[in-house]
């Protein structure tokens, strides 16, 4: 049996002398009794009434944080792979519901809650099978789950049906990046590159290209695609991460802190702003620069 949840103190006050008058007009009082019932009852309304106006602004004031936490949340994983924007998708009504799941599936990625996603968009492909919107949405959220096998085979499907996908692509080249199949990670990727039809693709292709490279130890490559990268996407901070180690590894040491430098001016409160601070404090302390970036 399930343990009753003790009351908000505040709540338990009020409701403690809402009981009271009604004990009170319950007696039968007299005149007095009543002046008394009717000041109560006007005090405990005025109370009652504030709270619910601080509560509301309280309540506008959350929303905003949440808002603010899917878009923080979103750049977060946005760094890990390529494939969904911090707006809100366009969403074509039905009157089956698998849009009402794919704007579920969308807001649970963008709070960090990728299995909840993956049941939610499930769902809207149980409804409407041909949602190509739900597929990749679907696809993303396995990535961030790391269901690498399952996220592969959706962005096969929603490539099946849209060769010229790009970001679905692109994803492909970063789960064979993520599983060190590098030959079709370069494969991918590079077609990518050659579409030359979607710049958010393009940019996340040149930087996943430039970190195969550098998981195969070629550094100057590596260094040529992450330089591009920062080219397209100046705000990808990630890339002066790579690309740093990528200098480092050559020999460009004083190169490598400078590239790490800009990162980490870049934007000093996202992840991997802080992750070129903390190699930087690594380097100063003679330790050494981490090889891989892969798990």
């Amino acid at each position: 049996m399930t343990s009753p949840v003790d009351p908000d103190p505040i709540v338990a006050e009020l409701s403690a002398e809402f009981a009271a008058i009604g004990s009170l007009l319950d007696s039968g009082p007299g005149r007095a009794g009543r002046e008394e019932a009717k000041r109560r009852i006007i005090a405990l309304f005025k109370r009652v009434d504030g709270l619910l106006g601080e509560l509301g602004s309280l309540k506008e004031g959350i929303r905003a944080q949440v808002e603010r936490y899917k878009q923080l949340a979103a750049e977060d994983a946005a760094s890990h792979a390529a494939g969904l924007d911090s707006d809100r998708p366009q969403l074509h009504h039905d009157h089956l519901g698998a849009s009402t799941f794919v704007e579920k599936g969308w807001s649970l990625i963008s709070l960090g809650d990728p299995q909840g996603a993956i049941q939610a968009l499930d769902r809207a492909l149980e409804l409407s099978p041909d949602d190509i919107q739900a597929q990749s949405l679907l696809g993303w959220a396995q990535m961030l789950a790391e269901h690498h096998d399952d996220a592969l085979a959706t962005f096969s499907r929603v490539l099946a049906r849209e060769p010229a996908n790009a970001l679905a692509r692109v994803n492909v080249g970063f789960i064979c990046l993520k599983k060190r199949i590098f030959g079709e990670a370069i494969e991918h990727l590079s077609r990518v590159i050659r579409l030359e039809g979607d710049p958010k693709a393009s940019l996340y292709a040149h930087y996943y290209l430039g970190v195969v490279y550098l998981e195969r130890a070629m550094y100057l490559d590596a260094q040529t695609f992450l330089r591009k990268a920062i080219l397209l996407g100046p705000n990808l901070i990630e890339a002066y991460y790579d690309l740093g180690r990528a200098q480092w590894f050559n020999g460009d040491q004083e190169g490598a802190r400078t590239t790490w430098e800009r990162g980490a001016a870049a934007n000093r409160f996202a992840p991997w702003a802080k992750r070129c601070s903390e190699v930087l404090e690594r380097t100063a302390r003679g330790e050494e620069v981490p090889r891989s970036g892969l798990p």
